[in-house]
C-alpha cells in the first residue's frame, strides 16, 4: 500500500496541474479552477480511502488537498498586499489550528484557520490587509462550499485568549504554518512552546481531566452506547487527542511514540492505541463520505453500510453489524483505558525523569506521602482513599488476587491506583482455568455480589479492566455484544451492569419509585440472590439472541456449580433466567382487568418468592436497558399483575368472594350517592349488565361516570330517529400524573365500531396507547382509549377533539369511510422529510402476527408485532371485523417505532363456534396486508 505522503503527493501533483500559476485568471475562472481541483481531489481520496488506504493516509490527503488550495488563493491576496502602498512589507502568517493543524481532516471536518499579523500594525493598515484576505481566500472557499472557521489575531492577541481560554490554549498546540511569513510564524511558534510549558500546565491538565470528565458524562459515560458518537463519545477521538495535549504541555511531546520512549505507555499499549486510532479514523472518513452533512454520530442507519464499505461483507445484515460493532467497541474501550492510564500518570508526574521509569512512580509518590497511614493487606497497600501493590510481582506470586484485589477495594471503599490498574490490565494471562475454578477465587466474588447496595462499581471496575470476562469467560461472551432490539441502548454486557447498578438504586435510593421494590426485596430470603441472577439472566445472547433464555439455563448451570451456590437457590436462579421475559410481555400482553389472568399468572410462577425475584428483576432489567424505556404507565401495569398474582397466592380460593364483596361494596355506594338524574334500577341494571372483570379495575369515578353517560345516552334515544343515527357520548379527560388523554366513548354497540373510533382518532392527531372495550348485555359499548399527540407536531386539543368527533359522526351516522382520511394523512406524514426511516434494521423487521386460543385464560388472542405508523390500529382492528371477530380488550405498545399490539377476539356471532380455520384466514390477511403496508 503507498504511504501517505505518496497519496498526499499526488494531491499536490494534481493541484499543480489543476491551479497553475502560470495562467491569467479571473475571478470567475479561478474559482472554477478550484471547483476543479475540489472535485478530483476528493473523487481521488475517496477513491483510495475504498481501495483501503489507511485512515491517515486519508486524513493527511485532505489536508494537503486544504493546504494546496489555501495557498493557490493566498497567493492572490500576498500579490495584492504587495502592490498596496503601506502595507506593502506587512508579514501575513496563514495558520492551520486544531485537527487541520494536526494534518488531520476528515471529509467533513471544520477547518479552523488564523491570520497572523505582528504587534504595533495601525488600525487602518490592518483593516485594508484583513479585508484583502477575507476577499481573496475566504470567500472564494466559501463559495466552495467549504466549512472555514477563522480569526485575525496579533501575537499578543494570541497569548492574551491562550491564558483566557482553555479550547483556545489547545487549538493553538497544534499551530502549523500553511503558508506567509515564516520567521514570524517560526518565532511566535518557538514563543509559543515557551509559554504553554511554562504557564501552569499543572493548572491545564486539571482543566483537561475535567473537561474529559463532563465530556464523557455527557455522551453517555460508556464505550458500549447503541448509537456512539466516534469523535466525542467515550474511547472516541477526543479521548486520543487529549492524551497528546496533556503530553505535549507536560512532557513536550508530539507523538504517543514519544510517551513510549519516556516509559509512559508500554509497547503493547502504544499498539493497541495506535491501531484503535486508525480503526476510529477509517470509520470516521467512511461516516463522512456517507454524509452529506457533517456528523459523527454512528447511527443504527449507517451501522451497516459504513461496516459494508469497511469490510464487513456478512450477506446477514445483523449480523454484519454484530461483528462490526464488537470491533468497534473493542477498540474504543482501548482508546478509553488507555487514554485514563496516560492521564493520570501525567497527572501524578511533574515532569519527565528518563532514569525513573514512571511507570513504577507510585513508590516516589508513596515516599512523598509517609507520613500518612498504610494498611498492609494481602501484598497491597492501603492508604487514604487508594489501594496499590507492594511489588508487582503481586499477581504472580498468587494469581488469585486479581480477583480478592476487587474485595479489597470494595471492602475498605477505596479505589484502585492507576498503577495497580495498568498491573491488572498487565496481568490478565494469570487468570486460567485454575483461578477459574478456583474455590477461593468464586468465594471473593460470591463475596463481591453480597455487598447490598455497592455492587456496581466493583463489577463495573473488574469489567472495564478486563478481569470479569476472563474469570467468567461464558459472561466473556456479551463483551461488546450488539443486541438487536429496539429496547437495548447497551451492548449485552453494559446491559447487564446497569441492571446490577438499578439493584444497588432499589437497595439505597430513597426517591420514590423504589420504595415498593424495596419492601418487596426485604421479602425475600435471600435478597442478595438478585444480584446473581442479574449478572446471569442474559448470558445465553453469547450463544444467540433469540431463545436467549433456554440457553441461558444451560450456560449457568456450571457457572453456579464452581460458585457453590446450592442446588435450592440453582433453581431459583435458573427459573428467573428462563422466564426473565415473562412478566413483562404477560402485562404487555394481557388484560389485567381478567381475573384470569392473575390466576394464569400464578401458575406460570409457582410460588410467591419466585414472584418477588422476577417482579424485581423485571423492573431493574428495564431500567437497565435504555433511559426512559420505564415510565409511569408501565410501573402501573407491572405492578398490578404483581399485586394481583400475589393476591392469588394469598388467597387460598378466596379471591373470588373477595371480588364479589368488593363488587357489592361498590354497589351500594353507588346506590347510597343518590346520583342526580340517576335512577336506582339504572345503577342495578350497570351492575347486572357487565361482567365482573368490568369491576375489578374500574374505579368507583370511573364507574360514575360511565353511569351518567349511558344515561344521556339513553335519554337521547327519545330524540333520534333510530339507533343508527344516535350520536355517542364522549368524555375527554387529561390525566397529568400518567400524562396522556383519557377519551371515554359510550355509544350502541355496532359492526365496526372499534375500528372507526381508532380510525378518528388517529385522523385527529392522536397515537394510542392502550384500549379497554366492553358491552353490556344490552348492546351498550363502553370503550376508553388512553391516548397521547402523535409525534406530527403539537396539536390544537379543542380542534383535535372536534375532528374527532366529526369522524365519529361521519363513520357511525352517515356511514362513510374513514380510509380514504387515513390514506391522507399517511400519505402527508410520510412526505415529510423528517418522518423518513431509512433504517435498514428496521426495514428488516418483518410483521410478525400470531392468533391463538390461550387455554389458560380462557381467550383468543391476536398478537401483532409490526413497525408503528398512522393508522395501524385501524388497519388491524378493521381487518378484525372483516373476517368476522370483535374486539373485547387490546394492549397497545409502541417501543422505538415497534408496535407490539395484543387484542382479545370473540366471535361477532355469538352463536357460532370459532374454528382454526378462520383465526388462520385471519393471520394470513394481517400478515399480507401489513408486509405490503396496503389495506386488508
Amino acid at each position: 500500500m503507498s504511504s501517505s505522503y505518496n497519496l498526499a503527493k499526488r494531491i499536490r501533483s494534481h493541484a499543480n496541474k489543476l491551479l497553475s500559476r502560470k495562467i491569467e485568471y479571473t475571478d470567475s475562472s479561478k474559482l472554477h479552477a478550484c471547483k476543479e481541483f475540489v472535485k478530483a481531489a476528493n473523487a481521488m481520496v475517496k477513491e483510495a480511502h475504498r481501495e483501503g488506504y489507511s485512515g491517515k493516509e486519508v486524513v493527511h490527503a485532505l489536508t494537503e488537498r486544504m493546504d494546496a488550495l489555501i495557498q493557490f488563493l493566498a497567493a492572490f491576496a500576498f500579490e495584492e498586499i504587495e502592490t498596496t502602498e503601506k502595507i506593502s512589507k506587512l508579514p501575513i502568517s496563514i495558520i492551520a489550528l486544531g485537527g487541520y493543524g494536526r494534518a488531520e481532516l476528515n471529509p467533513l471536518s471544520d477547518v479552523d484557520i488564523m491570520f497572523l499579523y505582528p504587534e504595533k500594525v495601525k488600525r487602518d493598515h490592518l483593516e485594508q490587509a484583513q479585508a484583502i484576505m477575507v476577499n481573496r481566500i475566504l470567500y472564494p472557499l466559501w463559495d466552495l462550499g467549504l466549512k472555514v472557521g477563522h480569526s485575525s489575531r496579533s501575537i499578543d492577541d494570541v497569548f492574551s485568549e491562550a491564558r483566557a481560554e482553555i479550547q483556545s490554549k489547545t487549538a493553538l498546540l497544534e499551530s502549523r504554518l500553511i503558508t506567509g511569513s515564516e520567521p514570524q510564524f517560526e518565532g511566535f511558534h518557538a514563543s509559543y512552546g515557551l509559554f504553554y510549558r511554562k504557564e501552569d500546565p499543572k493548572a491545564y491538565i486539571a482543566e483537561r481531566l475535567r473537561d474529559q470528565n463532563e465530556r464523557r458524562t455527557k455522551y453517555g459515560g460508556t464505550v458500549f452506547i447503541q448509537e456512539p458518537d466516534i469523535k466525542n463519545g467515550v474511547g472516541g477521538l477526543r479521548d486520543y487527542h487529549n492524551t497528546l495535549w496533556m503530553a505535549r504541555v507536560r512532557l513536550n511531546v508530539d507523538t504517543v511514540e514519544a510517551l513510549a520512549e519516556l516509559n509512559y505507555l508500554r509497547k503493547n499499549e502504544l499498539k493497541q492505541f495506535n491501531d484503535a486510532y486508525e480503526f476510529l479514523l477509517r470509520t470516521r472518513n467512511e461516516l463522512h463520505f456517507r454524509s452529506k452533512r457533517p456528523t459523527d454520530l454512528l447511527t443504527l442507519e449507517s451501522q451497516p453500510k459504513v461496516g459494508l464499505r469497511l469490510g464487513y461483507k456478512e450477506r446477514n445484515l445483523l449480523r454484519r453489524v454484530e461483528v462490526f460493532m464488537r470491533d468497534y467497541y473493542s477498540h474504543a474501550q482501548n482508546i478509553y483505558q488507555i487514554s485514563k492510564v496516560v492521564e493520570n500518570r501525567l497527572a501524578l508526574v511533574s515532569k519527565p525523569e528518563p532514569k525513573v521509569n514512571p511507570l513504577r512512580s507510585v513508590k516516589h509518590f508513596l515516599k512523598a506521602r509517609r507520613k500518612e497511614r498504610i494498611k498492609r493487606l494481602d501484598g497491597f497497600l492501603i492508604r487514604g482513599t487508594e489501594i496499590a501493590y507492594e511489588t508487582d510481582k503481586v499477581f504472580q506470586e498468587d494469581p488469585v488476587r486479581l480477583i480478592r484485589v476487587f474485595r479489597h477495594k470494595q471492602q475498605n471503599d477505596v479505589e484502585l491506583d492507576f498503577e495497580l490498574g495498568a498491573l491488572i490490565r498487565a496481568s490478565l494471562e494469570l487468570i486460567d482455568k485454575k483461578v477459574i475454578e478456583s474455590e477461593a477465587a468464586n468465594m471473593s466474588f460470591r463475596s463481591i455480589l453480597q455487598e447490598a447496595g455497592n455492587v456496581y462499581p466493583t463489577l463495573n471496575a473488574m469489567h472495564e479492566l478486563g478481569v470479569l470476562g476472563r474469570f467468567v469467560p461464558e459472561w466473556g461472551k456479551l463483551t461488546c455484544l450488539v443486541q438487536h432490539e429496539y429496547y437495548h441502548r447497551y451492548t449485552a454486557d453494559v446491559h447487564t451492569l446497569h441492571t446490577i447498578r438499578e439493584l444497588d438504586r432499589v437497595i439505597t435510593d430513597p426517591e420514590p419509585l423504589f420504595e415498593t421494590y424495596r419492601r418487596e426485596l426485604h421479602e425475600l430470603d435471600l435478597p442478595n440472590l438478585l444480584y446473581l441472577i442479574l449478572f446471569l439472566h442474559d448470558i445465553g445472547k453469547a450463544k444467540a439472541i433469540k431463545d436467549h433464555a433456554q440457553s441461558g439455563v444451560e450456560l449457568a448451570d456450571p457457572i453456579l456449580q464452581r460458585m457453590g451456590v446450592n442446588r435450592k437457590n440453582r433453581q431459583k436462579v435458573s427459573f428467573i433466567i428462563l422466564n426473565h421475559l415473562k412478566m413483562a410481555r404477560f402485562w404487555q400482553r394481557y388484560d389485567l382487568d381478567d381475573p384470569e389472568t392473575a390466576k394464569a399468572f400464578s401458575h406460570e410462577m409457582e410460588t410467591a418468592e419466585q414472584l418477588r425475584l422476577l417482579y424485581i428483576h423485571t423492573f431493574c432489567d428495564a431500567r437497565g436497558t435504555a433511559r426512559g424505556l420505564w415510565n409511569h404507565y408501565k410501573d402501573t401495569l407491572h405492578t398490578t399483575l404483581f399485586q394481583r398474582t400475589m393476591d392469588v397466592f394469598k388467597s387460598e380460593g378466596a379471591l373470588e368472594d373477595k371480588f364479589e364483596r368488593d363488587k357489592e361494596m361498590t354497589h351500594q355506594e353507588l346506590l347510597n350517592l343518590n346520583l342526580p338524574d340517576v335512577s336506582n334500577e339504572e345503577i342495578d341494571a350497570h351492575f347486572k349488565l357487565l361482567p365482573d372483570r368490568y369491576f375489578i379495575n374500574t374505579s368507583k369515578d370511573e364507574i360514575i361516570l360511565h353511569i351518567k353517560m349511558i344515561n344521556r345516552l339513553l335519554h337521547e334515544i327519545n330524540q333520534a330517529e333510530t339507533l343508527a343515527t344516535l350520536n355517542p357520548v364522549v368524555e375527554w379527560k387529561h390525566d397529568i400524573n400518567r400524562s396522556f388523554y383519557v377519551v371515554n366513548i359510550v355509544t350502541w354497540d355496532r359492526a365496526g365500531l372499534f375500528h372507526n373510533l381508532a380510525g378518528a382518532l388517529n385522523i385527529a392527531g392522536f397515537n394510542i396507547l392502550s384500549v379497554k372495550a366492553i358491552s353490556r348485555e344490552d348492546h351498550i359499548a363502553i370503550d376508553t382509549f388512553n391516548v397521547v399527540e402523535s409525534d406530527r407536531g403539537t396539536i390544537d386539543l379543542e380542534k383535535a377533539k372536534s375532528v374527532f368527533e366529526e369522524c365519529v359522526r361521519e363513520t357511525l351516522v352517515s356511514h362513510k369511510d374513514l380510509f380514504p382520511k387515513i390514506h391522507a394523512a399517511v400519505k402527508k406524514a410520510n412526505s415529510s422529510l423528517f418522518k423518513r426511516n431509512d433504517n435498514p434494521l428496521a426495514e428488516s423487521f418483518q410483521p410478525q402476527i400470531d392468533v391463538y386460543h390461550e387455554l389458560s385464560l380462557r381467550r383468543t388472542i391476536l398478537e401483532v408485532q409490526a413497525q408503528d405508523h398512522l393508522g395501524l390500529l385501524y388497519l388491524i382492528a378493521q381487518s378484525i371485523h372483516r373476517h368476522g371477530f370483535d374486539i373485547t380488550f387490546a394492549r397497545i405498545n409502541t417501543e422505538r417505532g415497534i408496535a407490539i399490539d395484543t387484542i382479545y377476539l370473540t366471535n361477532a356471532n355469538p352463536k357460532a363456534e370459532t374454528d382454526g380455520s378462520e383465526l388462520m384466514a385471519l393471520r394470513d390477511s394481517l400478515s399480507e396486508s401489513l408486509s405490503n403496508g396496503s389495506q386488508d
